[in-house]
């Protein structure tokens, strides 16, 4: 074959030998299970996103996809493992050399912002990360307001500071095309800051995206809050009817004398757990709402 169609046909057996690179390695992740944080770190010999960028030459975006795969592994991996501590600690990185090698890989930001922000032991409890990562997507597409949104979103959920959340949703709105009801969640936001009723509202507000996976999370969330006026509701009754001294708190006991008609259970269908010794109302270690929010920054009238 000529140097001049071997020179044609570089780019494309480049192309091909990448796309079975990746096929082999998803066989032998299916065959042979590996710590994620194995493959996590296996993934980061090369750790700037510009370096890598060089390397990659015109397949950055393919090799971005790749990098999204292992964030994905890594935090999936972490988040389900029962055999030890959770550690997140290379998830910024891979999400950080994934937007490098695209910038404008819009789910890696928005999404991976959501697994940063998530509490212990559901996500690494990192906001500032979030932030970060959000204002990086910023600065690739600055008129997307979806950035400045979930930005005002991270302050008003995890960081509680609801005054640089309306700031955020103000700017968001101000944004070309952006929706007509970020306005009115930036006043909820100044006005109710952290009860409830203003957490419904947010999350009433996302249920209108037009994404998918933020409907899911909003609907979800809003069970969650569901399951916290329930446990108000639940706790004032145990309250109220102690079991006689020297017995330990039970359901069983409240509907025996008929003050419930039976176990009470969360959105979801799982069993509220009802502590023998104290008569603390929680939700179920195993119910899909956990992990649940920081409940005492969700009470209702909070300052």
């Amino acid at each position: 074959m000529s140097p001049r169609a071997l020179g044609l046909l570089g780019p494309w057996l480049a192309v091909v030998a990448l796309a079975a690179a990746i096929a082999l390695q998803v066989a032998r992740d299916r065959t042979y299970p590996r710590d994620s944080r194995a493959i996590a770190e296996r993934a980061l010999y090369v750790r700037s996103g510009t370096v890598l960028q060089r390397l990659a030459l015109e397949f950055d975006a393919l090799a971005s996809d790749v990098y999204w795969i292992r964030a994905l592994q890594h935090y999936g991996g972490e988040r389900l493992t029962r055999e030890r501590a959770r550690n997140y600690d290379l998830l910024y990185p891979l999400l950080d050399i994934t937007t490098s090698l695209d910038p404008y890989f819009t789910i890696a930001y928005r999404f991976g912002a959501i697994f940063l922000s998530e509490e212990y032991p559901g996500g690494p409890g990192r906001p500032d990360l979030a932030v970060a990562l959000l204002r990086k997507g910023m600065a690739a597409q600055p008129e997307k307001w979806q950035y400045r949104h979930d930005i005002g979103f991270v302050h008003y959920w995890h960081l509680r500071d609801y005054k640089a959340a309306a700031s955020w949703f103000q700017g968001a709105a101000a944004q070309p095309n952006a929706p007509n009801w970020l306005e009115p969640l930036a006043a909820a936001m100044l006005n109710a800051g952290g009860d409830r009723a203003s957490a419904r509202l947010v999350w009433g507000q996302m249920l209108q995206s037009e994404e998918e996976w933020l409907r899911r999370n909003a609907a979800r969330r809003l069970q969650q809050l569901d399951a916290l006026d329930q446990i108000d509701q639940l706790q004032e009754i145990v309250r109220r009817f102690p079991p006689p001294e020297g017995e330990r708190y039970t359901w069983e006991y409240l509907v025996r004398r008929r003050i419930l008609r039976g176990i009470p259970a969360d959105p979801t269908g799982s069993a509220y757990r009802l502590d023998a010794a104290s008569g603390t109302v929680t939700v179920a270690s195993d119910s899909a709402l956990q992990p649940m929010p920081a409940e005492a920054n969700l009470r209702l009238h909070a300052p």
